[in-house]
């Protein structure tokens, strides 16, 4: 899906009678170039695609398998974002995860997971690298990068605005100003803002009331300065979010099979909890640029911030009645423990500074040498409170992370001739953390506070890749790519249920990941055909993952560790296709294969809550009561199989342009967790969306009705299986319309 799929073709040359494919700019090796001509695997999303899969509202997740190999995931709603790129991701829900796919913003890196979530608008491009991209865009890369890059001011007065409405009284609105301030400067200034009402309502007298409303603002300006061989571009952003999280829903499995027990009600959530959830960040960067003779020198300066909240019933219903639980409690639906917690980021920031030199010569010979420093501290509170009682809290612990991170790099290509290029990278990081946890209050039992847990990991990797391009003929490219990818150390410190007392926490109740290595190998075809107007770019790839960065949950509280698998394997194939079938009906398909398998003899896992009684566990016993044996096993939200195809119709009418787009998304089953269970491995789902408009006066003005999940399919995507059958439903049908105006 190279180009976007209501994209309309540039001329190329003469006599172009608009069925021609234009050609695709990426900017994956930090130069522009013809995706045709990367030595890697890569779909760009661009243009009206963007506006059709997020006119709903979704957050960055309508992204998810909208390209081969790419799922997107969240069990915090509309922040906390977790990517899977050939199988590979992370699960951890603690706010100080790390996960192995890089989020690159307007060339800066989106570290922490509460960041990665930005909302997507006024994008230019949207790319998706895929395999290890340890070289140019380092550590916490071994999947994939996912970059973002805005629109740019320009020299030109213009911009657009839209504004949409939709069911449950959905109001959707953004827009962009464009403003030469004169002959060297230039500002843009754009924003969306996103908005819906309560969806859901509880029954009950307890608890909060209503859920799923949301308000989402977001807004980006932009300065642009150049002169000379000189050009800066300042940019400053923030983010102003307030919601709910996921709603955990109990007992909403059928034991024994991943199907919804008969007669569920989306509208209806009975709880005795109290749910909330907020989010303000903002940033700014700075890009300098000095274009020399023979080389061109790069500055980019980036700082952001976050402040974040989120509070919900994680038992996902009302009462107790688990053995602690006092006696004739009304209780319902089904068996519930009683667990109403809220993690919170009260101070987030982040400083990352790169200093890049690049020859810009026509030489066969080109290369990039560069500096990277990345500094990060927060801190994350965690806390319990007593949904039977109040909602009063009873609970507390906090964590303090400063992590640090120095990086070298160079990049060289070489044009053998005009058929054969090579590419090699290499990179050297240092990545170090302090760590310090404390329980301050055990939930239920306010004695005195624990010890001051604390860990210092530190490591050094060198990561490279080397990759080339064979051009059969003009419009035939073969490459093949081997590259290595890298994860720092992680630390997972959430204290707050750890088992014992103060008194008892140690070293012991906080775990430390070892950093993770990968190593890819990948080859395949990029071919434009039929006169050039089908395209298409298929991949096969083989990669090896060493320590395994994996979070295993406890089976029994809201408590995570991170474990390392002695290695995990994946392998499978990308094909990415487009066609402008005729001037009126123009195809996009994409179709991906992952095969992954965790191998480690040794390694075992908690099941689900009660000794793994209240599941149907379908791995082997492991050594412990209530453990699973997982050797074998696939990696956890990893679909093998990923597709999705649209089909665009155009028509001329009246003095307009009447136009219809359907797009489907199909992501295979997988596992939830990393052991096996009947009632933890979501079913496949095909979701899609239908969009019908018209554009007059030259394409400034667009009329349209779109329709998202438009079979209305729900199901299990996720699930909580501390101590019951606690699941995560998909996002239900929507639709409405939408205005657009260009100037």
């Amino acid at each position: 899906m190279h180009a976007a799929l209501a994209q309309e073709a540039k001329p190329e040359a003469s006599g172009n009678d608009g069925t021609k494919l234009e050609t695709v700019i990426v900017t994956a090796n930090r130069r522009a170039e013809n995706i045709k001509e990367v030595p890697m695997s890569i779909s760009a999303i661009k243009g009206d695609a963007l506006d059709t899969y997020g006119a709903n509202g979704q957050d960055i997740r309508f992204l998810s398998s909208r390209v081969p190999s790419l799922n997107i995931e969240s069990d915090f709603g509309r922040s906390f974002p977790r990517f899977y790129i050939r199988g590979l991701g992370n699960t951890d829900f603690d706010l100080n995860a790390s996960q192995p796919v890089g989020l690159i913003y307007d060339d800066i890196v989106q570290e922490s997971p509460i960041l990665k979530g930005f909302p997507v608008f006024d994008v230019d491009q949207v790319e998706v690298l895929r395999g290890p991209q340890g070289t140019l865009f380092g550590r916490n890369s071994p999947a994939g990068v996912i970059k973002f890059d805005s629109a740019k001011p320009t020299r030109t007065f213009e911009g657009y605005g839209s504004v949409g409405y939709g069911n449950y009284g959905a109001i959707n609105l953004e827009g962009a100003v464009n403003v030469p301030l004169n002959q060297d400067w230039a500002m843009r200034i754009s924003g969306q803002g996103q908005s819906r009402n309560d969806r859901v309502t509880n029954p009950l007298s307890t608890g909060t009331k209503t859920f799923e409303g949301y308000h989402d603002n977001a807004a980006r300006v932009q300065f642009l300065y150049k002169n000379s061989g000189f050009s800066a571009l300042f940019n400053l952003h923030g983010r102003d979010m307030a919601g709910n999280a996921t709603l955990f829903r109990a007992n909403i499995i059928q034991k024994g099979t991943n199907d919804i027990v008969p007669g569920f009600d989306y509208g209806s959530y009975p709880t005795d909890g109290l749910n909330k959830q907020t989010l303000t960040s903002s940033g700014a960067n700075a890009h300098l640029r000095w274009d020399l003779d023979g080389l061109t020198v790069h500055s980019i300066t980036g700082y952001d911030k976050a402040k974040f909240y989120s509070r919900a019933d994680v038992d996902g219903g009302y009462g107790c009645n688990s053995p602690w639980c006092p006696p004739n409690t009304p209780t319902g639906p089904g068996n519930l423990f009683n667990s109403e917690t809220a993690d919170g980021l009260p101070y987030l920031r982040q400083i990352t500074q790169e200093v890049r030199v690049e020859s810009n010569t026509k030489d066969p010979l080109q290369w990039i040498a560069g500096l990277y420093y990345f500094n990060e501290k927060i801190q994350v509170d965690s806390f319990d409170y007593d949904s039977l009682h109040g909602n009063v809290q009873d609970g507390y612990a906090v964590q303090h992370q400063n992590a640090k991170s120095y990086a070298a790099f160079g990049s060289v290509n070489y044009a053998v001739n005009d058929q054969f290029k090579v590419r090699a990278g290499m990179r050297y990081t240092k990545d170090s953390k302090d760590f310090d946890a404390q329980r301050t209050w055990q939930p239920g039992n306010n004695d005195a506070p624990s010890a001051v847990i604390s860990a210092n990991p530190s490591a050094s990797n060198v990561t490279w890749d080397l990759s080339g391009s064979y051009a059969l003929d003009k419009s035939t490219n073969l490459f093949a790519r081997v590259a290595t990818g890298y994860r720092a150390p992680s630390i997972q410190g959430r204290l707050l249920f750890a088992p014992g007392t103060n008194a008892q926490l140690n070293q012991n109740s906080i775990s430390v990941a070892n950093s993770e290595k990968n190593l890819s190998f990948e080859a395949g075809i990029k071919k434009d055909f039929l006169d050039n107007t089908a395209r298409l770019s298929a991949t096969v790839f083989q990669y090896t993952a060493k320590d395994l960065q994996l979070t295993a949950g406890s089976g029994g509280v809201n408590q995570n560790r991170l474990v390392n698998a002695d290695k995990a394997t994946g392998q499978g194939f990308e094909i990415d296709g487009q066609a402008n079938l005729n001037r009126n009906w123009k195809a996009t398909l994409g179709v991906s294969y992952n095969d992954t398998k965790i191998k480690d003899p040794n390694l075992f896992v908690a099941t689900c809550g009660n000794g793994g009684t209240l599941c149907t566990v379908t791995n082997p016993v492991g050594p412990f009561p209530g453990t699973a044996a997982i050797n074998g096993n696939p990696l956890p939200r990893a679909p093998k199989w990923v597709g999705n195809f649209t089909l665009k119709y155009t028509t001329q009418v009246g003095e307009g342009t009447l136009y219809a787009v359907t797009d489907w998304a199909y992501k295979d089953s997988y596992n939830m967790f990393l052991y096996e269970a009947a009632e933890y491995k979501a079913k496949s789902l095909l979701e899609g969306g239908l969009r019908v408009g018209y554009q007059w006066a030259d394409g400034k003005y667009e009329l349209a009705a779109y329709g998202r999940n438009i079979t209305n399919k729900q199901q299990v995507i996720a699930a909580i299986d501390f101590d019951n059958l606690t699941g995560i439903l998909n996002e239900p049908r929507s639709y409405g319309v939408q205005f657009k105006a260009n100037f």
